[in-house]
């Protein structure tokens, strides 16, 4: 569901989206969600947002990514993303872990 900050632009690029993924098979929720946090992740990108977060704007563009970190992929997610979850979930010494430590510290806290 577009939101009203978002541009013809942002609100075409939403639908086609969440149109391409349904038609891949994903379901009306998961679809939307997807779309919206593209769409987002390119307004942050591109200055219209108004914060952003840093893995926003340091990453590749979602289009080139092309779903390398889908946390399901061999990539996963990146030790930024880790981290971000690892204080959301406020796991102590999460800031001298590595990769793979914040994984297994987050899956653990899950």
């Amino acid at each position: 569901m577009p939101q009203r900050a978002w541009s013809a632009k942002r609100e075409r690029q939403y639908e086609h989206i969440k149109e391409s993924l349904e038609d891949r098979g994903y379901g009306d929720g998961t679809a939307e969600e997807i779309a919206a946090r593209t769409v987002n992740k390119e307004r942050a990108r591109h200055g219209e947002a108004r914060t952003a977060s840093r893995s926003s704007i340091d990453d590749i563009s979602s289009g080139r990514r092309g779903g390398l970190r889908s946390h399901r992929g061999p990539g996963g997610r990146t030790k930024a993303q880790l981290y971000n979850e690892a204080r959301a979930k406020n796991i102590k010494g999460r800031s001298t872990m590595s990769k793979a430590e914040l994984q297994r510290a987050v899956d653990r806290h899950g």
